[in-house]
Protein backbone atom coordinates (compact mmCIF):
# COMPACT_ATOMS: atom_id res chain seq x y z
CA UNK A 1 0.00 0.00 0.00
CA UNK A 2 1.33 3.37 -1.20
CA UNK A 3 0.08 6.11 1.07
CA UNK A 4 -0.17 9.94 0.73
CA UNK A 5 -1.33 12.98 2.88
CA UNK A 6 -4.04 15.16 1.73
CA UNK A 7 -4.93 18.24 3.63
CA UNK A 8 -7.95 20.25 2.57
CA UNK A 9 -8.67 23.62 2.50
CA UNK A 10 -6.42 25.27 5.63
CA UNK A 11 -6.64 28.03 4.35
CA UNK A 12 -6.47 31.72 6.16
CA UNK A 13 -10.01 32.94 6.24
CA UNK A 14 -11.53 28.86 5.84
CA UNK A 15 -13.70 29.79 9.32
CA UNK A 16 -14.36 33.52 8.93
CA UNK A 17 -17.57 34.21 10.14
CA UNK A 18 -18.23 30.47 10.96
CA UNK A 19 -19.37 31.12 14.63
CA UNK A 20 -20.75 34.57 16.41
CA UNK A 21 -18.61 36.98 17.78
CA UNK A 22 -18.90 35.14 21.35
CA UNK A 23 -17.65 32.01 19.56
CA UNK A 24 -15.65 32.71 16.82
CA UNK A 25 -12.51 33.09 19.32
CA UNK A 26 -13.31 29.50 20.29
CA UNK A 27 -13.09 28.38 16.61
CA UNK A 28 -10.11 29.71 15.98
CA UNK A 29 -8.20 28.68 18.60
CA UNK A 30 -9.63 25.17 17.95
CA UNK A 31 -8.81 25.60 13.97
CA UNK A 32 -4.79 26.61 15.77
CA UNK A 33 -4.69 23.26 17.69
CA UNK A 34 -5.90 21.57 14.45
CA UNK A 35 -3.35 22.82 12.62
CA UNK A 36 -0.26 22.32 14.84
CA UNK A 37 -1.48 18.58 14.58
CA UNK A 38 -1.75 18.90 10.64
CA UNK A 39 1.91 19.87 10.64
CA UNK A 40 2.80 17.11 13.35
CA UNK A 41 1.58 14.90 10.79
CA UNK A 42 2.90 16.71 7.65
CA UNK A 43 6.40 16.42 9.09
CA UNK A 44 6.23 12.91 10.28
CA UNK A 45 5.01 12.13 6.74
CA UNK A 46 7.56 14.54 4.74
CA UNK A 47 10.76 12.58 7.01
CA UNK A 48 9.52 9.21 5.54
CA UNK A 49 9.24 10.58 2.10
CA UNK A 50 5.45 10.37 2.13
CA UNK A 51 3.60 12.41 -1.09
CA UNK A 52 2.00 15.26 0.87
CA UNK A 53 -0.61 16.91 -1.11
CA UNK A 54 -2.30 20.13 -0.17
CA UNK A 55 -6.38 21.25 -1.62
CA UNK A 56 -6.95 24.87 -1.67
CA UNK A 57 -10.36 26.34 -2.58
CA UNK A 58 -10.88 28.89 -5.01
CA UNK A 59 -14.20 30.55 -5.12
CA UNK A 60 -14.33 33.78 -6.70
CA UNK A 61 -16.51 37.24 -5.78
CA UNK A 62 -16.95 38.30 -2.53
CA UNK A 63 -16.44 34.81 -1.13
CA UNK A 64 -14.34 34.60 2.20
CA UNK A 65 -12.21 32.21 -0.06
CA UNK A 66 -11.64 34.33 -3.20
CA UNK A 67 -8.72 33.39 -5.09
CA UNK A 68 -6.21 36.01 -5.04
CA UNK A 69 -7.17 37.34 -1.48
CA UNK A 70 -5.77 37.03 1.86
CA UNK A 71 -8.17 35.03 2.83
CA UNK A 72 -7.88 32.33 0.13
CA UNK A 73 -4.27 31.76 1.50
CA UNK A 74 -2.96 28.45 2.27
CA UNK A 75 -2.10 29.13 5.78
CA UNK A 76 1.51 29.01 6.00
CA UNK A 77 1.90 25.88 8.58
CA UNK A 78 0.91 23.51 5.96
CA UNK A 79 1.76 25.46 3.00
CA UNK A 80 3.50 22.90 0.07
CA UNK A 81 6.83 23.16 -0.35
CA UNK A 82 8.61 23.11 -3.89
CA UNK A 83 7.60 19.90 -5.00
CA UNK A 84 5.06 19.05 -3.28
CA UNK A 85 1.17 18.75 -4.99
CA UNK A 86 -1.33 21.57 -4.59
CA UNK A 87 -4.78 20.96 -5.92
CA UNK A 88 -7.15 23.65 -6.78
CA UNK A 89 -10.48 22.98 -6.67
CA UNK A 90 -13.94 24.82 -7.12
CA UNK A 91 -16.43 22.20 -5.56
CA UNK A 92 -16.42 20.25 -2.05
CA UNK A 93 -15.09 17.16 -3.66
CA UNK A 94 -11.38 17.42 -4.01
CA UNK A 95 -11.38 14.88 -7.09
CA UNK A 96 -14.25 16.86 -9.08
CA UNK A 97 -12.58 18.50 -12.08
CA UNK A 98 -9.15 18.39 -10.65
CA UNK A 99 -5.95 16.75 -11.37
CA UNK A 100 -5.87 14.76 -8.05
CA UNK A 101 -7.24 11.28 -9.50
CA UNK A 102 -4.24 11.49 -11.97
CA UNK A 103 -1.64 12.26 -9.69
CA UNK A 104 -2.55 9.42 -7.16
CA UNK A 105 -2.58 7.06 -10.07
CA UNK A 106 0.45 8.37 -11.64
CA UNK A 107 2.63 7.89 -7.94
CA UNK A 108 0.73 4.61 -7.38
CA UNK A 109 -1.46 5.79 -4.55
CA UNK A 110 -3.80 3.01 -2.72
CA UNK A 111 -4.30 4.79 0.67
CA UNK A 112 -5.06 8.33 1.67
CA UNK A 113 -4.30 10.16 5.52
CA UNK A 114 -6.72 12.55 5.22
CA UNK A 115 -7.23 16.24 7.31
CA UNK A 116 -8.49 19.56 6.65
CA UNK A 117 -11.42 21.96 6.54
CA UNK A 118 -14.66 22.01 6.54
CA UNK A 119 -15.44 18.55 8.04
CA UNK A 120 -19.35 17.64 6.97
CA UNK A 121 -18.48 19.58 2.92
CA UNK A 122 -14.60 18.94 1.79
CA UNK A 123 -13.49 16.52 4.32
CA UNK A 124 -16.52 14.19 4.51
CA UNK A 125 -17.07 14.74 0.81
CA UNK A 126 -13.65 14.16 -0.69
CA UNK A 127 -13.23 10.88 2.29
CA UNK A 128 -16.49 9.47 0.73
CA UNK A 129 -15.55 9.89 -2.94
CA UNK A 130 -11.87 8.35 -1.97
CA UNK A 131 -13.31 5.23 -0.51
CA UNK A 132 -15.62 4.57 -3.49
CA UNK A 133 -12.63 5.28 -6.16
CA UNK A 134 -10.73 2.73 -4.77
CA UNK A 135 -8.82 4.28 -1.83
CA UNK A 136 -8.27 3.54 1.80
CA UNK A 137 -9.02 6.21 3.89
CA UNK A 138 -7.40 7.29 7.75
CA UNK A 139 -9.32 10.38 8.54
CA UNK A 140 -7.46 12.06 11.14
CA UNK A 141 -10.05 12.46 13.87
CA UNK A 142 -8.94 15.07 15.86
CA UNK A 143 -7.51 16.60 12.48
CA UNK A 144 -10.33 18.32 10.39
CA UNK A 145 -12.20 21.56 11.75
CA UNK A 146 -15.71 22.91 10.95
CA UNK A 147 -17.39 26.05 12.22
CA UNK A 148 -20.55 25.95 14.20
CA UNK A 149 -23.43 25.18 12.41
CA UNK A 150 -27.00 26.07 13.44
CA UNK A 151 -27.35 24.25 16.69
CA UNK A 152 -24.29 22.12 16.41
CA UNK A 153 -21.18 23.28 17.45
CA UNK A 154 -17.94 22.26 15.56
CA UNK A 155 -17.45 19.60 18.50
CA UNK A 156 -20.06 18.40 17.74
CA UNK A 157 -19.96 17.64 13.80
CA UNK A 158 -16.65 16.79 14.23
CA UNK A 159 -17.51 14.02 16.40
CA UNK A 160 -20.76 13.21 14.84
CA UNK A 161 -18.52 12.72 11.26
CA UNK A 162 -16.20 10.81 13.16
CA UNK A 163 -18.69 8.41 13.65
CA UNK A 164 -20.23 7.71 10.55
CA UNK A 165 -16.61 7.78 8.77
CA UNK A 166 -15.83 5.22 10.53
CA UNK A 167 -16.00 1.75 9.01
CA UNK A 168 -17.75 3.66 5.62
CA UNK A 169 -16.51 1.29 2.76
CA UNK A 170 -17.09 0.36 -0.71
CA UNK A 171 -15.92 -3.04 -2.07
CA UNK A 172 -12.40 -3.72 -0.15
CA UNK A 173 -12.05 -0.13 0.50
CA UNK A 174 -12.60 1.78 3.90
CA UNK A 175 -12.55 4.60 5.87
CA UNK A 176 -10.64 4.23 9.68
CA UNK A 177 -10.42 7.10 11.94
CA UNK A 178 -7.40 7.86 13.92
CA UNK A 179 -6.04 10.48 16.32
CA UNK A 180 -3.22 12.16 14.40
CA UNK A 181 -0.37 11.05 17.21
CA UNK A 182 -1.41 7.50 16.23
CA UNK A 183 -0.55 7.88 12.22
CA UNK A 184 2.65 6.51 11.48
CA UNK A 185 4.32 6.54 7.66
Amino acid sequence: MTTALLIIDVQNAILAGAGTPARQPVLDKALDEVVARLQAVQERARKAAVPVIVVQHNDQGDHRLAKGQPGWELRPEIAPLVGEKLVHKTACDSFYETDLEAHLQAKGITHLVIGGCMTQYCVDTTTRRAVTMGYDVTLLGDGHMTGDRGALTYDQIIAHHNMLLDGFDAGKRAVSVKKSAEVTF
